[in-house]
C-alpha cells in the first residue's frame, strides 16, 4: 500500500470556506505535510461544487475557480464501473452510504493508504488496507 491519501468533501469545504480557523489550519497542515500524496476524485470535485453553490458558500464562478485550482494542483482520479461495483460491495459489507462507499472504493482502487474524513468511522480499516482517519480529533 502506498502513502497516497484522499480527503473527503467536507474537509475541502472547511479548507476553502471555514470560519473555524482551527479546522482550516489542521486541514491545511495535513495537505502541506502530504502534498505529494494527495489525490482527489472526480466525485469529490462534483460534491464540492454542489456544496459551495447549494449552500451559498461561494458563487458559481468562485466555486469553479476553487475546483480549477484543485484540478491544477492534485491528480484527479475518475469514477468508473470498477469503482461503482467496489462501492456496492463496501456498502453491503460496512454499511456506509453509497456515496461514502464510492469515496472508499476510489481510494482502494487507487492504492490510497488513508481516507481523511470527519464523517466516517475514525480509525476503521477497510479491506485490511485502507484506514479512515479524522484529522480534526
Amino acid at each position: 500500500m502506498s502513502d497516497r491519501i484522499l480527503l473527503d468533501t467536507n474537509l475541502w469545504v472547511y479548507l476553502f470556506t471555514s470560519s473555524e480557523n482551527e479546522k482550516q489550519q489542521k486541514i491545511q497542515t495535513l495537505i502541506d505535510d502530504n502534498f505529494q500524496s494527495v489525490v482527489v476524485s472526480s466525485q469529490i470535485l462534483g460534491e464540492l461544487f454542489n456544496v459551495f453553490t447549494k449552500k451559498n458558500l461561494k458563487s458559481t464562478e468562485a466555486a469553479k475557480e476553487v475546483i480549477l485550482e484543485i484540478v491544477a494542483t492534485f491528480p484527479v482520479v475518475e469514477v468508473d464501473t470498477l469503482k461503482v461495483l467496489q462501492a456496492i460491495n463496501i456498502n453491503t459489507k460496512y454499511g456506509y452510504s453509497y456515496w461514502d462507499s464510492l469515496i472508499l472504493a476510489t481510494a482502494l482502487v487507487n492504492n490510497c493508504a488513508t481516507v481523511y474524513s470527519e464523517d466516517m468511522h475514525h480509525d476503521q480499516l477497510i479491506e485490511d488496507t485502507l484506514r479512515i482517519t479524522n484529522p480534526l480529533l
